[in-house]
């Protein structure tokens, strides 16, 4: 016997083997409350012999838990490291259970240096295709879907969730008018004062009038309104449906013979075709007030003069036009809102990419399909 030493709890004795190395008999627990001595001892020990062969005999070791194993590693790491061998021997079926779960063999207490080489630009190019490829044949199926299942509604109107209808109808139109109504205000008393500037030089304090009653009814307010309901309903809608289908209540709804799509998406779908134009006429009718109160307080026009220049503007087909693109809208909106929803994977971060892409989606689908609707526009005048 070369040495012994003894802890609180434990001890240990240093012995040489036949063959030229170490053997350190453990004696006592190994555990949470002894594992910083042990490594305060034994560390320094092999760092100053630098056995080739260290055997660790467990033969009286009476408990032995994670920060046990974990000792046993720091020691199989320190003799790794100087071209050693380790090996435990009198491990009784315990401590051998308890090492084989915790997957002895094949943990290192320090990470390897290994780095997973990049993939090529064109590797990154054809994996980033194919991702788009399938999310675009979902897309296309979900739309099949969901086309499906207006039909299904239109021909079997009993089967609409007409209470749920009202409460989505409620969330998003009713509770969306005081954000919606104060933003369109101060965007028609924005439009008007920076028209102001300029049409002041020339007399023409009047067209202000014209100006915000064109741009809110053709433009801005169904843009605006749409995007306002893109970020509080769709992402609600995304984050619903995924919601649903982390937690396997979508699944449970096919398992129980509903339509998931018939179920969740129709309802949220028609309420926010029904209320978003009516959202939209709200904002219009917002923005000119805000512009009213321009005019009537810096360029001297009288209410009724400012009213009535409005109402000789505008025509029916500019306020219908308006209401037409925010009903799309609408579609779009709710639509890829319970698409992202039904692709959520992941657990709770999946439910926020998922909240954030419905939002970032929506918007874009907004500006590109107004853009369609002002070529049209164009061609059609």
């Amino acid at each position: 016997m070369k040495g012994s030493k003894e802890k609180r709890f434990w001890h240990y004795d240093v012995s040489q083997s036949e063959e030229g190395g170490t053997v350190i008999l453990l004696q006592g627990r190994m555990d949470a409350s002894t594992a910083a001595s042990m490594l305060h001892a034994l560390d320094p020990l092999i760092k100053k012999q630098a056995p080739p062969l260290l055997t660790l005999d467990l033969s009286k070791v009476t408990y032995l838990d994670d920060f046990g194993a974990l000792v046993l590693a720091q020691l199989r790491d320190r003799v790794s490291e100087r071209q050693g061998r380790f090996f435990i021997e009198n491990a009784s079926d315990k401590i051998h259970d308890l090492l084989d779960v915790l997957h002895f063999e094949a943990f290192r207490t320090k990470p390897s240096l290994y780095k997973k080489p990049s993939s090529g630009i064109f590797v990154r190019l054809g994996e980033a295709a194919l991702a788009h490829a399938s999310e675009l044949q979902y897309m296309v199926s979900f739309a099949g879907s969901v086309c499906l299942a207006l039909i299904h509604i239109c021909s079997h109107p009993r089967e609409l969730r007409a209470g749920d209808t009202l409460s989505y109808m409620e969330k998003t139109g009713v509770d969306a008018l005081p954000i919606v109504g104060l933003i369109s205000f101060l965007l028609g008393l924005i439009i008007a004062f920076m028209s102001s500037v300029q049409l002041q030089q020339f007399g023409a304090n009047i067209y202000v009038a014209s100006l915000v009653g064109l741009a809110m009814t053709r433009e801005l307010g169904p843009i605006m309104t749409a995007i306002i309901v893109a970020g509080r309903s769709g992402s609600a809608f995304a984050a619903e449906i995924g919601t649903m289908k982390v937690s396997e209540e979508v699944d449970a709804l096919f398992t129980m013979g509903f339509d998931p799509t018939r179920f969740l998406v129709i309802p949220k779908l028609l309420a926010s075709v029904i209320v978003v134009p009516l959202l939209t006429l709200f904002s219009d009718l917002f923005a000119m007030m805000g512009g009213l109160l321009v005019g009537a307080t810096m360029l001297d026009l009288t209410a009724s003069a400012y009213i009535t220049q409005t109402i000789n503007t505008l025509e029916s087909f500019d306020v219908f036009w308006g209401v037409l693109k925010s009903a799309v809208f609408a579609l779009l909106i709710a639509w890829i809102g319970c698409f992202r929803g039904f692709r959520v994977g992941g657990g709770a971060a999946g439910v926020g990419r998922a909240t954030t892409s419905a939002v970032v989606s929506s918007i874009f689908l907004i500006i590109l399909t107004n853009s369609v609707f002002s070529v049209i526009l164009r061609y059609w005048g």
